[in-house]
């Protein structure tokens, strides 16, 4: 018994030294180093291979299968597993329901999560409570999984995991059950993120349509952006933005109106040096996922959060998904990255490194309409005004990078006047590729009527104006009259 030990312990220690002189090189710079795994403290791959092979149920159901029936035979087979409240759930949900259902059958865990390879060749799933960094509830990915499926950095994965045995100390997956929602083996001939066609946005995100249905009062807020920025699937956005303007809040009512109007989009606001009452704040008012690393993190750690957040909307991205990533601040980011960033030698006014933004750069760079399918939208908060010469220079270099401005104006704040938008200074490029062009010229038609005007002016007749009707189709209706 003795010896089978040594040689299970042998065995691991030589497939970890061999995994990691193959890929310790590819290691991705932006996310964090691990500290070392002790070899007895990771499954084997022949054994969890094993586990499966004696695992009949897990064999049982199939997310390929599942996606291909209909919500009423889905339903059918929720009744037998004996789910409670089946109906009431959308089919994706139900699918990973019944997925769900059937581990436990089997004594075992269904779980999901964002996978981080590491440098000796496996890998492990990072969950959202823990902002995607290592936590005591990871679980362990095998290399010969992750070689047999594809899988990278970014990946949402979901499957049967099992507890910890002996000396182990983190939890397995057995088998993977779906790649980003899909079949693993269909996963697998997903072309690379980069490869993918770049295109202008072409399709609107709805903002505030209720008014116009009759169901309830557009946000105010909302219908201004609509009118005079609007926002398209695949949007590069800046909200520039100086101190105590409202960002935060118009910042929450962007993300619960996409959330509102555009279910089948992936909604992530990602939060990197804010104020740790502003993320409970954000995480109770959006319905969606949020992401944050608070001002009293390392910059190692606002990196390496940006860093899985991108990885993740890439990788869903290349599956055909449309991704909304919110971030506050690219202000922030940057000046992490100008911290952790070996020196060159080079440096910028306001003490920015010339090497410091090339990765946040990537990180804006990302967002693009992509014609295989699927886009990813970036709206991100840059900070002017702050009395720093660094913010300053950082928000020079992002100017002109995005295809979409939103300007903030403090006069107007300071009057009390929300949403405080600079709507001269605002604006979409190629938002004749989204709005329609009856609505487009009367837009115009208004936009050269308030051009004589004052910003506060402007606005302040706006607003008045927008509030005598429920959404923008009436008011655009009523400037005929």
């Amino acid at each position: 018994m003795e010896k089978t030990t040594r040689k299970k312990r042998s065995s691991r220690t030589r497939r970890v030294k061999s995994a990691a002189q193959g890929s310790r090189a590819n290691r991705d710079p932006d996310l964090p180093i691990e500290e070392n795994h002790p070899a007895d403290s990771l499954p084997l791959d022949e054994d969890l291979n094993a586990e499966v092979a004696t695992n009949p149920d897990a064999q049982q159901l199939d997310i390929a299968e599942l996606k291909h029936k209909t919500i009423t035979q889905l339903l059918e087979i929720a009744d037998e597993f004996g789910l409670e409240g089946a109906s009431h759930l959308r089919k994706q949900e139900l699918i990973f329901k019944l997925l769900e259902s059937q581990a436990e059958r089997s004594g075992l865990i269904f779980a999901d999560g964002v996978l981080q390879v590491l440098a000796e060749g496996y890998g492990f799933l990072r969950s959202p409570d823990y902002n995607y960094l290592p936590g005591p509830d990871d679980i362990y990915l095998s290399p010969s999984q992750i070689k047999k499926f594809d899988l990278r950095t970014g990946d949402t994965i979901s499957g049967q995991v099992r507890p910890p045995k002996d000396s182990e100390r983190y939890f397995a997956l057995l088998k993977v059950e779906a790649v980003n929602f899909e079949n693993p083996d269909v996963a697998k001939a997903k072309p690379l993120f980069d490869n993918l066609t770049p295109l202008y946005p072409e399709e609107r995100f709805k903002l505030s349509g209720a008014g116009d249905n009759g169901n309830k009062k557009s946000d105010l807020s909302m219908r201004v952006i609509d009118l005079m920025c609007p926002i398209g699937k695949g949007q590069r956005g800046l909200i520039v933005a100086p101190p105590r303007t409202g960002k935060t809040i118009l910042l929450q009512k962007l993300a619960n109106a996409i959330a509102e109007n555009n279910p089948e989009s992936n909604l992530i606001v990602l939060l990197i040096d804010e104020r740790p009452e502003e993320v409970t704040d954000m995480q109770r008012t959006v319905d969606g996922e949020v992401v944050s690393s608070t001002f009293d993190e390392p910059a190692e750690r606002h990196v390496q959060v940006a860093a899985m957040v991108i990885k993740k909307a890439k990788r869903l991205v290349e599956h055909g998904h449309d991704v909304v990533i919110l971030l506050d601040s690219i202000t922030r980011l940057a000046r992490a990255h100008n911290t952790v960033v070996p020196h060159s030698g080079k440096i910028l006014s306001g003490g920015v490194d010339s090497n410091a933004l090339q990765r946040p750069k990537r990180f804006f760079g990302a967002a693009r309409n992509v014609e295989e399918g699927g886009s990813l939208t970036i709206i991100a908060t840059a900070l002017i005004e702050t009395g720093s010469r660094m913010d300053e220079v950082i928000f020079e270099e992002f100017k002109g990078t995005g295809n979409m401005e939103l300007v903030l104006d403090r006069k107007l704040s300071d009057k009390r006047i929300y949403p405080a938008i600079d709507i001269f200074k605002s604006g979409t490029r190629k938002e004749e590729l989204l709005v329609d062009p009856k609505e487009l010229n009367k837009i115009w038609i208004l936009r050269k009527f308030l051009n004589d005007r004052s910003p506060q002016e402007a606005m302040e007749f706006l607003l008045d104006k927008m509030a005598k009707t429920e959404g923008n189709k009436s008011f655009l209706d009523s400037m005929n009259a």
